[in-house]
């Protein structure tokens, strides 16, 4: 279990690079500059390796080669901000690894999460598969880029508090208790641009994304919308 003072932890959303919603910077600036997070967890789906999918990719949208070199223009502009990260595995951040094992090609040859999206200079973001950290109420937090649907019913199999990311249209906490402790589970929704082609697929669902971060603070969970003008814009204010 890692253990930090975790006082202001900061759960950025699926970001989906290149393919991030536009004012993703300047949201995540305004949460740095009020709230000063001691740490950082990226919930995974960092990038989004939209050309590297299993299902048909738009053709009119970036190939892979292009599509990498975009997010990591993006993901090295959120480094700046944040250079230290603990990031979640996550299936679109992964889909590398996932494509080279359904094509037969050993782990030994891959290049990892830190090679690939910073060649040739080391970064404070680090890759976990998932994360427990110890509140400072001395509680346990499990982090996980998807586990269920439910994530209420997660948190109470896990027996303890649990966030996670991947379903973009919840955003939510919900609290439940047993003999030992209050817990709780938080869902933080994403930071996608919906009107992206990569995104196409959501206009077939009812659902939509839920724009915003998840923030724990003083080990208590809470949720910070990306508030939208009525043209899709950031309103430019911290709720």
């Amino acid at each position: 279990m890692t253990t930090l003072p975790n006082k202001r932890i900061l759960v950025i959303s699926d970001t989906h690079t290149p393919f991030q919603h536009p004012d993703t910077l300047r949201f995540l600036q305004a949460i740095k500059d009020k709230y000063n997070p001691d740490r950082v967890v990226h919930i995974g789906d960092e990038i989004d390796s939209h050309a590297m999918s299993f299902w048909p990719s738009d053709p009119d949208c970036f190939s892979a080669g292009d599509e990498l070199i975009r997010a990591r223009e993006v993901v090295w502009q959120m480094e700046e901000l944040y250079p230290k990260v603990d990031v979640i595995e996550s299936n679109h951040g992964s889909l590398w690894y996932r494509k080279a094992k359904h094509h037969g090609i050993p782990r030994e040859v891959i290049r990892t999460y830190e090679e690939i999206l910073f060649p040739k200079r080391k970064t404070g973001w680090k890759w976990h598969y998932d994360l427990t950290l110890r509140l400072p109420n001395g509680q346990p937090c499990y982090f996980h880029h998807g586990k269920s649907a439910n994530n209420l019913l997660a948190s109470q199999k896990l027996g303890m508090s649990f966030v996670q990311g991947h379903y973009h249209g919840k955003f939510n906490v919900q609290y439940w208790g047993n003999s030992e402790r209050l817990n709780w589970s938080m869902n933080v929704g994403c930071l996608i641009d919906d009107k992206a082609l990569a995104f196409e697929y959501n206009k077939t669902t009812m659902d939509r994304p839920v724009i915003g971060c998840g923030l724990i603070v003083d080990s208590q969970p809470r949720l910070l919308p990306l508030v939208m003008k009525s043209n899709g814009r950031w309103n430019g204010r911290l709720t």
